[in-house]
């Protein structure tokens, strides 16, 4: 298989877990005769400082023509001067928008051996394995500009969405929820927004369409609640773009890291913007102890939605599994025990479960 992978670094840490990906992808690429072109372009704050802009014509042009998007993180305070329209956040918002990526997948599984890096509970989070889709093109994020009025003393911000939107996203998450547990959880503000009246609307429309999915509906306040006390209830949740964004961040805490989560922003012809859920982490960049996990894991996360190698993915899956099993962990993992290592050992570590696995199927090959 050949695929081109545009590779968008971004800011702060997004180097250095950018480097840790690429080279768990040639691994892969090398074991399972598989050929990745990689390429890099500019985006956020670095592509500020480059082209002042925070997102080139050429690297949506390149997006738009590769079969895959990895990204790093964008921001930092270094760009918290540039006007509003012009800042690092707006190069990632414009992506999406540009690619037509309406829908984020953000799985939340916790690792048994990072069970007691939670802050909650053992007992509560064990076996916690949910996904949130969050609909990415609508909402308060792409409404009417937002404006001051009253010289400065009142403020208007435009959540707006077209049926259309909703339509997709909410189709995508019961085709999901097939795939898993057949359970789906939509999150909405029905008894005060018209927008989310819309949203419950079409939810129970839709569903004569899956009755195989058992659907829940849930207001976001009680939603935010039993994603703490009680995650295990949830298996697909599919829910709105700014109701989404801080659920799907809530729900990270479960897993005991930011760092360990990947996410993807897709469309419907399965091409993907591929990136971990935490943010650029300026004040740890170039201290090579930022965790390359959730860059990693958004890598497999590409192999399998983007280009259907399960298989694959599911390798590099196991390998981040041994690894955290035997106990490596940097240094944002509450992990009392182990070995605590930087960015670059921790990379080392899976590769080194990756070839471990490729010599050993190959001695059981030469015995058959």
């Amino acid at each position: 298989m050949k695929k081109q992978i545009i590779m968008l670094p971004g800011d702060g840490i997004g180097k250095e877990i950018m480097d840790g990906a690429k080279q768990i992808l040639q691994t892969i690429a090398q074991e399972y005769n598989h050929t990745f072109s990689f390429h890099e372009y500019a985006i956020g704050g670095s592509a500020i400082d480059q082209y002042g802009v925070p997102l080139p014509d050429e690297t949506v042009e390149a997006c738009q023509n590769a079969d895959a998007v990895l990204l790093g993180a964008v921001g930092g305070p270094k760009w918290d001067s540039v006007p509003v329209h012009l800042r690092p956040e707006q190069g990632l918002l414009k992506i999406r928008k540009q690619l037509g990526l309406f829908a984020n997948l953000r799985p939340i599984k916790i690792y048994p051996s990072l069970l007691h890096a939670s802050p909650l509970r053992e007992e509560v989070v064990s076996g916690s394995d949910i996904l949130i889709i969050r609909e990415l093109t609508g909402g308060l994020y792409f409404g009417t500009p937002s404006e001051r009025r009253n010289n400065g003393n009142s403020v208007v911000d435009t959540l707006s969405y077209e049926r259309y939107e909703m339509e997709r996203i909410i189709e995508k998450a019961f085709k999901t929820a097939q795939t898993r547990r057949k359970h789906l959880t939509s999150v909405d503000k029905a008894n005060v927004l018209e927008s989310s009246r819309m949203w419950r609307e079409i939810v129970i429309e839709k569903a004569r369409d899956y009755p195989d999915v058992t659907v829940e509906h849930l207001l976001v306040d009680a939603a935010a609640m039993k994603l703490i006390t009680d995650p295990n209830q949830f298996d697909t949740v599919v829910t709105e773009n700014l109701f989404g964004d801080i659920l799907s961040d809530e729900a990270s805490v479960i897993t005991g890291s930011l760092g360990m989560l990947p996410s993807a922003s897709v469309r419907s012809d399965g091409l993907g913007l591929y990136e971990p859920i935490h943010g650029s982490a300026p004040d740890i960049a170039g201290k090579g102890i930022a965790n390359p996990l959730g860059m990693i894991l958004s890598a497999a996360f590409m192999l399998r939605n983007s280009f259907g190698l399960e298989e694959e993915a599911n390798e590099i899956e196991r390998a981040v599994d041994e690894a955290l099993t035997a106990g490596f962990h940097t240094p944002d993992l509450n992990v009392k025990d182990g070995m605590k290592v930087t960015t670059k050992e921790m990379t080392e570590a899976i590769l080194e479960n990756l070839s471990t696995r490729s010599i050993s199927d190959s001695i059981c090959h030469m015995y058959v």
